[in-house]
């Protein structure tokens, strides 16, 4: 159970950090560990390179030394020769010993010169793969430099995308936005009105909105009287006088049922 939980734990973390990182420092974090490790690449291959040379010139010295002291027993020999042919026993042993001794430091100079050659031939293949694979890493470098180039063009169009998702996402939230709209203010001005409506209505059946509105007519045959009376004073024609508003108590005997006399 621990086990599982201790994994859970480890997911769940590099999952978190993996979304944390910015890709634009990931691309450069991969350059810069793909040049760092070309370094090292280039520095290895220096090496064999080196080694390669520094074996060309133990090489030429071997090969010196090894024909210096084969020139240097054959010269010995010959004064071995003349020795003996002298009757010089004694010059003959020391010649003889000195081409002996000579020919002992030839034959290790000729071995080392063999040794040298075998791993010269062995140091030349290694420096022409060190140098394939410099060029090759090298090449792969480009690559990732231009791949960068790439994803960070890729980034940035992603960044300005989510800028334009983020504005129209606003605008969005903007027009949707938790207000009263426009069809329910409409909804509530209908439902005013209709409730002032009703109210009116209402008003107007009981006995103080009859008296209300019979004062009304009353005042506007009155305004009409006075217009009359006005045009009348100008000379102005006037048309046929109002009814008198004497008219209330027959008025009000229709509202209680009475009939007038006969």
């Amino acid at each position: 159970m621990f086990a599982r939980m201790w994994a859970y734990i480890k997911a769940l973390f590099l999952t978190t950090a993996e979304n944390a990182m910015d890709p634009k420092i990931e691309i450069e974090a991969a350059i810069n560990t793909a040049k760092k490790q070309d370094q090292d690449l280039r520095n290895q291959a220096a090496k064999v390179v080196a080694h390669r040379t520094q074996l060309e010139s133990q090489l030429e010295r071997a090969a010196d030394e090894a024909g210096e002291s084969r020139e240097m027993a054959k010269q010995a020999l010959l004064k071995a020769e003349e020795a003996k042919a002298a009757g010089d026993t004694a010059g003959e042993v020391k010649w003889v010993q000195a081409a002996q001794s000579i020919a002992m430091k030839m034959q290790a100079a000729e071995n080392n010169l063999s040794s040298l050659t075998e791993q010269y031939a062995v140091a030349q293949t290694q420096a022409d793969q060190a140098k394939v694979a410099v060029q090759q890493n090298s090449m792969k470098l480009q690559e990732l430099s231009a791949k960068r180039m790439e994803l960070l063009g890729q980034l940035e169009q992603a960044k300005m995308q989510e800028a334009v998702n983020d504005a129209v996402q606003t605008m969005s939230s903007s027009v949707s936005d938790p207000g009263p709209s426009l069809d329910q203010v409409q909804n509530k001005i209908e439902r005013r009105k209709a409730e002032a409506m009703a109210k009116a209505e209402l008003h107007e059946a009981t006995p103080e909105g009859a008296e209300a509105e019979l004062r009304s007519a009353i005042n506007v045959a009155q305004a009409d009287a006075k217009l009359e009376e006005l045009k009348a004073e100008l000379g102005i024609e006037t048309a046929a006088p109002a009814p008198a508003p004497e008219a209330i108590p027959e008025a009000e005997g229709e509202a209680t049922g009475q009939g007038p006399s006969a």
